[in-house]
């Protein structure tokens, strides 16, 4: 069993480290949940990934954002947005926070404008320290 839990992982020691390593996502769900985020990012950073569930290039850039969280991370406030089900969020954030919209992507919040987004792979190369 040694060289399968090797291979495939251990499922118990597996789940305790994704459990360290895990995102707290908040589903952006709802127009007014935008001024909340506005208001919260007057203390605190708060990020937005914009999230297209049809397309494999968003599938793998979240899996890879997921992967740079640390437990140091895990305070941070990060909204998921999928994109089929919200379009109209999107644009609210667009014209909100005056970012251009890009799928996927992730959008940094302090004092309520946008002061960081990435799109694509460049979401992978985030730095989380720098915000928090």
């Amino acid at each position: 069993m040694g060289i399968l839990n090797k291979m495939f992982g251990n499922s118990k020691e597996d789940s305790g480290k994704e459990q360290t390593k895990s995102i707290q996502w908040i589903p952006l769900t709802t127009l007014s949940q935008l001024d909340d985020i506005k208001t919260s990012s007057n203390t605190e950073s708060v990020f937005i990934f914009k999230h297209s569930t049809r397309c494999g290039i968003s599938k793998m850039v979240i899996k890879e954002f997921e992967n740079l969280f640390k437990p140091e991370h895990q305070h941070l406030k990060v909204y998921y947005l999928d994109l089929l089900n919200h379009r109209d969020i999107s644009a609210e954030i667009a014209e909100k926070f005056e970012v251009t919209h890009q799928s996927p992507q992730l959008i940094v919040l302090r004092n309520g404008v946008s002061v960081f987004d990435a799109s694509h792979n460049d979401i992978t190369l985030v730095e989380l320290a720098r915000f928090v």
